[in-house]
């Protein structure tokens, strides 16, 4: 059983794809400070799995604290690393808490992979990198245009970090996964998207307008060249998410790679509107929401979706959810949430 290293594993992502790596026969440890994870994940996570799974609740960016977590595992056989802060609109105001968080975290890790030799690296990207494209869909050779938040702009030279680690130390092997919208929830019920620190991320926000948590949802932006003027993103599952991170491990742990470090879009292939994703949550719960326009935030693209040929054709990875499954599954963890955990 190969043990692996899921950083910010109580985070949205990193605790799903912490669910498909057991279900898959590894061994998982996680290291998570909790700045936006949480410890409640775990607890879901060994509801469904059965498992125990062990954190370290350390800041990544302390070289000191990470080493200790490499000296205590010398037998990893892989990481994959989601640790970073994640919103757009925070970034902009935060730049220098993100290009310090995220960069650090990583050149950390990789430091201690290298000093330990392990060799298989998944790294979570993103499909920000891409700004606003010039033709949709993206696919994996699509030119990388000017980063429209510092967010974005530590996820493209994240990827450069990587590429340039990898050509100094030939040994290593990457997966970079640039993922679109994950959305959704375990259909168990027993993992999901908590929407707490201010969320920006869309399913929170509209779950809870649904429970009457918010008088009503804001939808920043109606002038956008679209076919009903909101922005248009490219929405997946979290569980399919979480499961071509473990198809891309084992694809680096088999050595199919190459060259060494190898990009995969993770997407649907299709686009949806904001307004469209509205009609799809309250067509599959039948509750109507409430919700406004506001101006456009800065940062945001108008529209970016996948080309998904690569992932599934390298990978062998197909998403499963619907839009309407996607939404029923964010719908089904919020009440859960309401009921049992005070709504966070």
């Amino acid at each position: 059983m190969a043990k692996i290293l899921v950083t910010g594993g109580c985070g949205y992502i990193g605790s799903h794809t912490i669910v498909d790596l057991i279900a898959h026969g590894y061994e998982v440890i996680c290291a998570d400070n909790l700045s936006y994870g949480s410890t409640q994940r775990l607890d879901g996570i060994e509801a469904i799995t059965g498992k125990k799974v062990k954190n370290y609740p350390i800041n990544l960016a302390d070289k000191r604290a990470t080493e200790v977590i490499f000296n205590e595992h010398p037998d990893l056989a892989g990481i994959i690393h989601f640790a970073a802060f994640m919103s757009v609109p925070e970034s902009v105001e935060q730049p220098l808490r993100y290009f310090e968080n995220n960069l650090n975290s990583l050149i950390n890790v990789l430091h201690f992979a290298q000093v330990h030799g392990i060799h298989n690296f998944v790294f979570s990207s993103s499909c920000s990198v891409y700004g606003q494209p010039d033709v949709l869909p993206v696919t994996e050779v699509t030119p990388r245009k000017e980063a429209e938040s510092p967010y974005a702009r530590t996820k493209q030279i994240g990827e450069d970090i990587i590429q340039d680690f990898a050509k100094a130390y030939p040994q290593h092997r990457a997966a970079l996964l640039r993922y679109f919208n994950p959305i959704g929830a375990h259909p168990s019920g027993q993992l999901g998207e908590y929407a707490t620190f201010k969320p920006n991320n869309l399913a929170p926000l509209i779950t809870d307008t649904a429970l009457g948590k918010r008088n009503s949802l804001k939808v920043f932006g109606n002038q956008y060249p679209t076919r009903d003027g909101t922005c248009v993103r490219d929405y997946i599952h979290v569980c399919d998410i979480a499961h071509a991170h473990t198809l891309a491990l084992k694809h680096l742990l088999e050595a199919k790679n190459s060259p060494a470090v190898e990009v995969f879009n993770l997407g649907s292939g299709t686009g949806a509107t904001v307004l469209e994703v509205l009609t799809a949550f309250e067509t599959a719960t039948g509750v109507k929401l409430n919700w406004e326009y506001a101006p456009p935030r800065p940062g945001d693209v108008v529209a970016v979706y996948a080309d998904r040929t690569k992932a599934t054709q390298q990978l062998g990875w197909e998403p499963k959810y619907s839009l309407s499954e996607m939404m029923n599954t964010a719908w089904q963890w919020a009440l859960h949430l309401n009921n049992n955990l005070g709504g966070r």
